[in-house]
């Protein structure tokens, strides 16, 4: 609160001004006073125009924790604050993600299995939907845990946008270069090959020769690789036929090193463009 104490002259009356309703607009005015000995007419005389006001004196004291002076912080505070940047995307991904495994496997939705990437007669659509679809629970999981950590790297570091056409790309290209080799009759699923483009790029975009960084990326580099290779093969429960006699292709190493190799290109190609301040 704000308390003002004023020492009055007897000279002098204190007067204060109002601006508004805010109480923190207060600006305090003082106004001279007639002298005791003074007559009505001298009095009448004192307050009119003509006459010269004395300077006053007028202390004002604040004391307390004052609300104008906390307002005014945290103003600051707020000017000095960095602007955080919202991740939605990868979010948005992972509940594609988790949408379709629901409605493929639990409410077994039947043109979900139209998402699926049939090598032999493959629709151009199915080489990007089919890297939200997955065999089991297993395989699922795992992407999904680390879909989240190095998408929302690549978003971090690199927008929305950047993210959405990072999985799409290294998920589509991984695709496609597994339809150019695998057999005619193998059905691809998943979003192993995007995982791995996604953790090239959020890799290399923090890149330094710094022999620490070299070190964490080779451990976080084997652990990924090593954890996916397990959910791949507890996807192997799935092996057999499916419709029309294709067969799944329960561990497709192609896919994730193609994505991962998709991923480095990406981070290549925008590097080797000149940014607008390069020009200048």
């Amino acid at each position: 609160m704000m308390q003002l104490q004023l020492k009055a002259n007897p000279k002098f009356l204190p007067a204060l001004k109002f601006h508004g309703d805010n109480p923190f607009k207060l600006m305090p005015m003082a106004v001279t006073a007639p002298p005791p000995y003074a007559s009505k007419f001298n009095r009448h005389s004192f307050f009119s125009s003509s006459a010269k006001p004395h300077s006053p004196l007028l202390l004002c004291r604040m004391s307390g924790n004052s609300d104008m002076i906390s307002q005014l912080e945290l103003g600051k505070a707020e000017e000095k604050r960095k602007p955080e940047k919202r991740v939605n995307g990868i979010f948005w991904i992972l509940l594609i993600n988790l949408g379709i495994y629901l409605a493929d496997h639990v409410f077994q939705v039947p043109w979900v299995k139209e998402l699926y990437l049939y090598h032999n007669q493959p629709a151009w659509y199915q080489f990007i939907t089919a890297t939200f679809c997955h065999f089991n629970w297993n395989h699922l999981s795992s992407n999904l845990f680390f879909l989240y950590i190095f998408g929302k790297l690549v978003e971090e570091e690199e927008g929305n946008f950047a993210l959405w056409l990072s999985y799409i790309l290294t998920g589509a290209g991984a695709n496609l270069v597994s339809w150019l080799i695998l057999p005619r009759n193998a059905v691809s699923i998943g979003a192993s090959g995007a995982v791995f483009g996604l953790f090239a790029i959020s890799v290399l975009v923090k890149m330094s020769w710094d022999w620490r960084k070299i070190l964490e990326v080779l451990i976080l580099g084997q652990f990924v690789v090593e954890k996916v290779m397990e959910a791949a093969q507890a996807s192997a429960s799935l092996g057999g036929s499916l419709r029309g006699g294709y067969a799944l292709q329960n561990v497709n190493h192609i896919a994730h090193l193609s994505g991962a190799l998709i991923g480095v290109f990406l981070i290549w190609l925008l590097s080797s463009v000149p940014s607008p301040t390069d020009e200048k």
